[in-house]
């Protein structure tokens, strides 16, 4: 990532984004690009790495229980349970899924982050990036390696994988609604269950079930336009029931689907991906 500074002054301080904040919001299986009101959610832990990018003004994040930073740029790892404010109404909040890249292998920012990160030609970066999708006329990424060109400078390379585990996880996240039990997975790698797990978790870094839990989850983004009652999205989800759906998204998100949908009534949805576009009418 890269702004211009100058030499006598050092880095500049990074410009707010230009304009009024529209809601908006592209995803495909790999990655995610929110740009909307935060709410005030209490303990949220998503199975992505997860940056978050004030508008404006600082955001205040506090990870794992520990002190309160305030910044406007920070990161927290997957599965890493955290707390964010924000006196703005609206944040960016960018997702890349764990199971797709290697700590290894992430950008700086990616890489280093947990909690705070105080680097304001990042901010800028990131900000310029979105500020090119907003104004670009089809707010579209061909692919995951695109977005990343835009957001992070270079496509992020993909982590090696089992070829048993790779298959697994292609079938969970081209239909992430549907149940999967792990008895099923593992006779489809001619595994046993024990066997599996422990295969899955040292591949993906992410027990079965905690990965299965984020990508039911995180299939809610495709609905959250959907002018539909809860009980009935509860199904389409995944969920056996609206009292399991509702514990389950508050779990992750730190707030209940009513005000996630609430929050999200005049969200412009956007995606790509062989999971979405059968089902979801996006721009």
């Amino acid at each position: 990532m890269h702004s211009a500074t100058d030499p006598a002054r050092g880095p500049a301080e990074p410009a707010a984004v230009a304009g009024p904040a529209e809601p908006l919001m592209w995803l495909n299986a790999d990655r995610v690009l929110y740009v909307g009101l935060l709410g005030a959610p209490s303990v949220r832990t998503f199975g992505a790495y997860s940056l978050y990018l004030s508008l404006a003004r600082p955001h205040r994040i506090c990870v794992e229980g520990g002190r309160w930073e305030e910044t406007l740029l920070s990161v927290v790892p997957p599965y890493v349970p955290h707390r964010i404010v924000s006196v703005d109404r609206m944040i960016c909040n960018v997702l890349v899924e764990a199971d797709t890249v290697r700590a290894a292998d992430l950008c700086g920012v990616l890489r280093a982050g947990r909690g705070a990160i105080q680097d304001p030609q990042a901010v800028q970066s990131l900000r310029e990036a979105l500020l090119r999708f907003r104004l670009g006329s089809t707010r579209q990424y061909a692919s995951t390696a695109d977005f990343d060109r835009a957001f992070f400078g270079a496509a992020l390379p993909a982590r090696p994988l089992d070829r048993r585990i790779a298959q697994v996880l292609a079938r969970i996240k081209d239909d992430p609604n549907r149940h999967f039990p792990a008895e099923d997975c593992a006779a489809s790698c001619h595994l046993s269950v024990s066997r599996f797990l422990h295969l899955f978790r040292a591949e993906v870094e992410a027990p079965f079930r905690s990965f299965r839990t984020w990508q039911r989850a995180r299939s809610l983004l495709y609905f959250v336009t959907r002018n539909s009652n809860l009980a009935a999205i509860a199904l389409d989800v995944g969920y056996p029931d609206s009292t399991h759906f509702s514990h389950s998204i508050r779990q992750i998100y730190g707030l209940t689907p009513k005000s996630i949908f609430a929050g999200c009534r005049r969200l412009a949805l956007y995606g790509s991906g062989a999971a979405a576009l059968p089902r979801f009418a996006f721009h």
